[in-house]
């Protein structure tokens, strides 16, 4: 049980506070996540806007010129394919949307198709500001149905069939490869704000596996992409940020792993982690989150897709045209917003921890945390050190040499391959 509770400590705020020529028949896709755009329009430098970026760690013109800097970079790698996995605007800000729909279609434009799938900040958003003046003031959000409209052009326009439950829809990538896109959002729901928790709907999954099945009997591979995380990707994730798996998540992989995805793209959690599940009939799906593009480490990845295999390639925005320090920045703010969150929530634990071991234990925390984000995190002897004082305390037999808080596979840069089926 002390293990347990060691465990929970290190988690306490994990929380979202150039390729080479490739082969004619493969397919090069970009992935981004979390971009929390907010249409200039929205803010200005009054008083609303400082308060709320002091509050969140935000900054609302520097992820303006983040954005400019990625979609330079997507110009220069030339992507044939950009996914997003949600949580597209800050709070549904129906001029959010149709901002980042005029950018989406520059890249169009210039021939990158781009396909998205909302996230829980997308739709039906009653707490949508405004922050100009002194204080915020409620902007319109948008309906399930205006915002296929809106995205017609980035996948649902496109799709080969729509799921009549909610807003998942399914595209063909290349004459072996499909693209199962899930609405796992409780948008319907919304009074106050945007629900955190996502679910698959019981028709939805049906429907999904009923895709999967077809496509299995033709020998196509089908791919999948949702904001909510569908595995763990980290230890006790469930038990401690549940809002951030899909419901009965371990029911949904080995589902979707049995019936022969070999990987979902996802977001959410604005860490970039990839994570392999089991089914207990040993089939495997992996899990590929990505970090959000709102706040550090700025990620973005480059993959290359062929039959049989994925080859993941992960970017961070370091810096700006005129900003050098962007990322050490960027890393200062989450470690402020991390370090404010880690002291209180260790004060309200509910057993004491002694004066000495809080500091210790605050920083294990965020440093844990600045490097989770960021992927293949690995304690440093210092963080071992604060590991074995906690555990001495705790009397706990953790065996700390083989302590591993990041499951398998690599997060950043990685090659994931599965068996494929020949086609009729």
């Amino acid at each position: 049980m002390k293990a347990f509770y060691l465990l929970l400590l290190l988690q306490l705020t994990l929380f979202p506070a150039g390729c080479n020529a490739v082969a004619a028949d493969s397919l090069r896709i970009a992935l981004i996540s979390d971009l929390h755009y907010l249409s200039p329009t929205l803010y200005d430098r009054g008083e609303a806007l400082t308060s709320y970026e002091e509050r969140s760690g935000r900054q609302f013109e520097q992820q303006q010129r983040v954005l400019d800097q990625l979609w330079a970079d997507l110009l220069k790698e030339k992507p044939d394919l950009l996914l997003i996995s949600g949580d597209l605007t800050h709070h549904g800000e129906r001029q959010s949307h149709l901002d980042l729909v005029a950018r989406l279609q520059s890249l169009e434009g210039e021939g990158i198709r781009v396909v998205v799938v909302p996230g829980n900040h997308d739709i039906n958003i009653p707490n949508a500001f405004a922050y100009r003046g002194e204080k915020p003031t409620p902007v319109e959000s948008i309906t399930k149905d205006a915002f296929a409209q809106l995205y017609d052009p980035f996948g649902y326009g496109e799709a080969l069939v729509r799921d009549e439950a909610s807003l998942s829809y399914l595209i063909s990538l290349d004459e072996q490869h499909w693209l199962l896109c899930f609405d796992s959002n409780r948008y319907e729901e919304h009074t106050t704000g945007s629900i955190t928790a996502g679910h698959i709907k019981p028709q939805t999954l049906e429907w999904a596996l009923s895709l999967l099945r077809d496509a299995d009997e033709r020998g196509i591979t089908v791919l999948g992409m949702m904001h909510h995380g569908l595995v763990e990707h980290m230890p006790y994730q469930s038990a401690f940020f549940p809002g951030y798996l899909v419901d009965e998540w371990e029911r949904h992989a080995e589902l979707l792993a049995d019936a022969g995805m070999p990987l979902i793209f996802t977001g959410h959690f604005h860490s970039n982690d990839i994570t392999r599940f089991t089914s207990a009939a040993g089939n495997k799906i992996d899990d590929i989150e990505t970090a959000s593009l709102a706040q550090y480490p700025y990620a973005w990845r480059m993959m290359t897709l062929e039959e049989g295999s994925l080859a993941v390639e992960s970017h961070f925005v370091t810096s700006l045209p005129g900003n050098a320090d962007l990322e050490q920045e960027a890393m200062d703010r989450l470690e402020v917003a991390t370090r404010r969150v880690a002291e209180s929530r260790l004060k309200g634990l509910g057993f004491p921890i002694p004066d000495e071991l809080m500091p210790l234990l605050t920083d294990l925390i965020v440093k844990l945390n600045l490097k989770h984000v960021k992927g293949d995190e690995k304690a440093d002897p210092e963080m071992m050190l604060s590991l074995r004082m906690f555990a001495s305390y705790l009397g706990d037999e953790v065996d700390l040499q083989n302590f591993s808080f990041d499951f398998p596979p690599t997060d950043n840069n990685v090659e994931i391959k599965w068996e494929t089926k020949g086609r009729e």
